[in-house]
């Protein structure tokens, strides 16, 4: 079939090449340059001139059009790209077949919708300076080709045929190899069958990570026969591991259902369908904040499409559903908290259609974030590939003082040099020392559930004696005496990409403003009074248990004094899970937040996806919130820092951003 961005050609020498027929559209930070490219003016490259960074997957899809997961996509990349610039259609129209920005592009979700949406705009390339690595990984899988190199800007220019090899240029060999078989699926199948083999792995033991010990232990050796375990592995091998949990959710199941049946055929049955489990959480009360312009589009219809493929699809294929309760009070529990609750044990290898995933390293699991056509295929082969990871060792010493909490710490983390020039996308952040060791499991899912914000592979802890008790507290009949043989330890001699050293003593209260997680600053140094309208505690990030203690001490002493949440101030609190609802319940906590004047919500991702009450309705707006992410439009149009809980419920106190000791 004729494509009329692409050309297949092959080179003199006989190797296969490509030439880009398209347009280049290059997304300059003068947001007027682009709007001459979309009304049709070809730009020169001028290497001189700042380039769009940090665009998330937010911004290619924003949260309504991944009510879509067929070719409609194609009418919606970048809809939400800070400035307004790109509208429906803008690119589908434009004829492109390059889009080239800045640092870190595909930041945030692991939403598929991005990648394919742009390509089935026309869109065959995107170079940037820095890609994450879940978009990354999703656009091999799909077909978009993916650079670094902008030397090849002025080739594409002259009409230059260039070889797809330079498209796999640093790939691991799997991963290049998924490419030279077409597709995902298809390398699986001649995998399976013997046909192709994974690279040999160096037989001889070597001082590992805790995260390296795992993938060793779950390494694929032979998918013929099933043999698992390899004596060790290092960064940079290509393998496939052997899966524990599988999860996926509302926006990404009817997408990865598609893509199975369609691989395999609509009689294709998911493997150990046990380990596998699907979320009803994200969307669970959309249909409360959904514009009436979104519903005038059928994004409403379109979004509950979305729960009944998911819902059917269990139903046929025997997964257990965690559902939205039929009185109305909610989701039985957002995916990750789960994960922690009821699903993820130490050791285990996790994976789940979402940037989040990476939670469940709390529990010293290998967890991350996967896309719809990766979850396909491990419901058909229960492996999953991996390029094993660097890692990145944050020492943490010291003592939180009071009012300073894990949120903190992340927040520092993020806003090192290190992590805001892209050095930590792929790597794993392991986190360690006697800081850390003194953290409850809840706060320790904060530091591991943000590490994706750093375009992390995942964020992990060392599962230890707390680990076990909180586990024999939450699962009741879990056998935890069995789980020590799963209690892997790096290595004192272990290998680290780099160390840092994080001391607890020295530890400001921190607060990341608009745009990225990324852009930590002290409290203190933000200057003037900066007024809020919305404060909102929940999602995965800041609806747990030990978060609702910190809502209820702040909001306590407030009522104590006789204060209230600020009249200009709107503060919702939202639960993560059922467990948690129950726990606050049987704290009190209810009366305690009714007393201050918040809004309690039941359990569901909510105002975090911009799906549920605590979204901005405005670009003034200014939110003060306990989640993770703060791209654009990532929970409504306006402005959102992220901070603490104890941050969140201080400054719906006073009506601007403070800290707990000024309640």
């Amino acid at each position: 079939m004729h494509d009329p961005h692409l050309q297949h050609v092959t080179l003199p020498n006989g190797r296969p090449a490509v030439r880009f027929t398209g347009r280049i559209l290059y997304l300059y930070a003068d947001l007027e340059l682009v709007r001459r490219q979309l009304a049709g003016e070809d730009l020169p490259w001028d290497p001189s001139l700042p380039l769009i960074d940090n665009i998330s997957t937010d911004e290619i899809t924003p949260a309504w059009v991944c009510f879509y997961f067929d070719e409609t996509l194609g009418e919606y990349p970048l809809v939400g790209l800070r400035g307004g610039a790109i509208e429906r259609n803008s690119i589908k129209d434009g004829g492109f077949s390059v889009i080239v920005s800045g640092k870190s592009k595909g930041c945030g979700s692991s939403r598929e919708t991005a990648p394919y949406s742009e390509q089935a705009a026309g869109i065959r390339l995107v170079i940037a300076q820095t890609i994450e690595k879940i978009y990354g990984q999703n656009s091999q899988n799909i077909g978009l080709y993916n650079s670094l190199d902008f030397s090849l800007i002025p080739r594409i220019v002259a009409g230059e045929a260039i070889a797809t090899a330079e498209f796999s240029h640093g790939l691991d060999p799997v991963a290049a190899a998924i490419v030279d078989q077409g597709g995902l699926f298809a390398y699986n199948r001649a995998r399976l069958a013997g046909q192709v083999k994974p690279p040999a792995l160096h037989a001889l033991s070597r001082p590992m990570t805790v995260v390296e010990k795992i993938i060793a232990a779950h390494t694929i050796v032979d998918a013929a026969t099933g043999q698992v375990g390899t004596p060790a592995v290092r960064p940079g091998d290509a393998v496939f591991v052997r899966t524990g949990v599988r999860f996926s959710h509302d926006y990404t199941t009817a997408m990865a259902q598609a893509s199975f049946k369609a691989a395999l055929g609509a009689d294709a049955k998911v493997t150990d369908v046990g380990s596998v489990f699907a979320f009803r959480d994200h969307l669970t009360f959309l249909g409360g904040v959904m514009s009436d312009k979104h519903k005038a589009m059928g994004l409403d219809v379109q979004a509950g499409q979305l729960a009944t493929i998911q819902r059917q699809f269990c139903a046929e294929q025997g997964i257990r559903l965690y559902d939205e309760h039929s009185d109305g009070s909610g989701s039985e529990a957002i995916c990750h908290n789960a994960v922690l609750e009821d699903l993820g044990l130490p050791g285990d290898i996790i994976v789940g259609t979402d940037s989040h995933t990476c939670t469940g390293g709390a529990l010293g699991a290998f967890a991350f974030g996967v896309g719809s056509t990766d979850m396909a295929n491990t419901w058909y082969t229960k492996d999953i590939r991996v390029s094993v990871p660097e890692s990145v060792r944050f020492h943490v010493t010291g003592t939180l003082r009071p009012g300073v909490a894990a949120k903190d710490v992340m927040l520092r983390i993020l806003a090192t040099p290190f992590i805001k020039d892209g050095k930590g996308i792929g790597k794993v952040l392991e986190f360690c020392g006697p800081g850390v060791a003194a953290l409850s499991m809840d706060e320790r899912a904060t530091l591991t559930n943000m590490a994706v914000e750093a375009g992390a592979t995942t964020g992990i802890i060392e599962a230890d004696e707390t680990t076990l008790q909180w586990l024999a507290q939450i699962r009741p009949g879990l056998d935890v005496a069995a789980l020590r043989s799963r209690l892997y330890k790096s290595d004192a001699n272990a290998s680290y990409l780099a160390s840092f050293e994080i001391d607890l003593d020295q530890l400001d209260l921190m607060v990341a403003t608009p745009g990225d997680p990324r852009n930590g600053v002290p409290i203190g140094d933000l200057g003037a009074d900066i007024k809020v309208s919305l404060a909102y505690g929940g999602s995965c990030t800041g609806g747990k248990m030990a978060d609702m203690d910190m809502y209820a001490s702040v909001l306590r002493a407030a009522v104590d004094k006789g204060q209230r949440v600020h009249p200009d101030v709107q503060l919702f609190i939202q639960y993560g899970s059922q467990k948690i609802k129950q726990y606050a319940i049987d704290q009190g906590y209810p009366a305690i937040f009714a007393a201050a004047g918040a809004v309690v919500i039941d359990p569901s991702c909510g105002a975090c996806i911009n799906a549920g009450p605590g979204v901005s309705r405005d670009a003034e707006t200014v939110t003060i919130s306990a989640i993770n992410r703060n791209f654009p439009g990532r929970s409504g149009p306006g402005k959102v820092y992220l901070a603490s809980p104890l941050v969140v419920a201080a400054s719906a106190i006073a009506g601007r951003i403070a800290g707990p000791e000024q309640i």
